[in-house]
C-alpha cells in the first residue's frame, strides 16, 4: 500500500500540466460523489423507515380515511404525501354533506359514493403523487452514476495523451531507451488509475442505492395499487 502510494505521489509529480490537471479534476469528482453518496445514504434511510413505518400504522386502519382523519398527516413528500394527497382529492370529490359525515365519523358517512370517473380522477391524483415521489427518491443518483463513469474516461484521457507526450519525446530526442521513457509512461498511466479507484467502490455504492431505490418505488407503487384498491370497494357505488 505504501509502495503504491507512493507510486502514485512520485507520478503525479512526473506528469505533465495536462495530467496533473486531470488528476486534480477526479479528485474533486470523487468528493462530490462521497458527498452524494453519504447524503443519499441517509435519505434513503429516513425514506425507508418512514415508509415502512405508515404501512405497518395504515394497515391497522378499519377504512382509507381513518388514518388521515384521525392523525392529519401534513407530509408533503414520500408515502404519507402520497395518501394525503389522494384522501384530499377523494374528500373534494364528496358532496358537502356526506364530506361532513365522514369528517365527523357520523354514521351517515357510510353512505358515501363516488362515480366510475370519480374514483379515476382520484387515481390520477394518486399515480401523479406516485411518479413524483419516485422522482424525488431517485432525485441525485444521476450525479453518482455520472462521476463514476466519467472518472475512468478521464483516466484513460490522460493516459493516452501522457503515451503521446512520451512518444513525441521519443522522435524528437531521436533514440530512447526503456529507461528514458518509463518515466513517463508511469506518470501517464496515474489518471487511469486514480480514475479506477474512484470508480470501482463508486460502482458498489451506486448499486447498494439503486437497490435501495427500487425497494421504496415497490412499496410505494404497491401502497398505490392497495390505496386505489381500497377506495373503489368503499366508495364505488353510483353509476357513470
Amino acid at each position: 500500500m505504501i509502495i503504491a502510494s507512493s507510486s502514485l505521489v512520485n507520478g503525479f509529480l512526473g506528469s505533465n500540466f495536462m495530467g496533473q490537471a486531470l488528476v486534480l479534476i477526479q479528485v474533486v469528482g470523487s468528493i462530490v460523489m462521497i458527498a452524494a453518496i453519504i447524503g443519499k445514504w441517509k435519505e434513503l434511510k429516513f425514506v425507508g423507515m418512514a415508509t415502512r413505518r405508515f404501512l405497518r400504522d395504515f394497515a391497522t386502519c378499519r377504512d382509507v380515511l381513518e388514518y388521515y382523519l384521525q392523525r392529519r398527516p401534513s407530509a408533503r413528500s414520500g408515502i404519507e404525501g402520497i395518501y394525503k394527497e389522494t384522501c384530499e382529492r377523494l374528500l373534494k370529490m364528496l358532496t358537502p354533506d356526506v364530506r361532513s359525515l365522514l369528517v365527523g365519523r357520523e354514521s351517515g358517512g357510510a353512505a358515501a359514493a363516488l362515480t366510475a370517473r370519480e374514483i379515476e380522477l382520484v387515481r390520477g391524483t394518486c399515480e401523479h403523487a406516485l411518479d413524483e415521489e419516485e422522482i424525488r427518491v431517485s432525485h441525485g443518483m444521476g450525479i453518482i452514476a455520472t462521476i463514476v463513469a466519467v472518472e475512468p474516461m478521464l483516466g484513460l484521457l490522460g493516459t493516452v495523451w501522457g503515451v503521446l507526450d512520451a512518444f513525441a519525446e521519443m522522435g524528437t530526442a531521436g533514440s530512447a531507451n526503456l529507461a528514458t521513457i518509463a518515466p513517463s509512461i508511469s506518470a501517464a498511466l496515474v489518471t487511469t488509475v486514480v480514475g479506477l479507484l474512484v470508480a470501482i467502490p463508486g460502482v458498489i455504492c451506486f448499486n447498494n442505492l439503486q437497490a435501495k431505490v427500487r425497494s421504496i418505488d415497490a412499496d410505494i407503487n404497491g401502497f398505490g395499487d392497495e390505496l386505489m384498491g381500497r377506495i373503489a370497494c368503499e366508495f364505488q357505488g353510483r353509476g357513470l
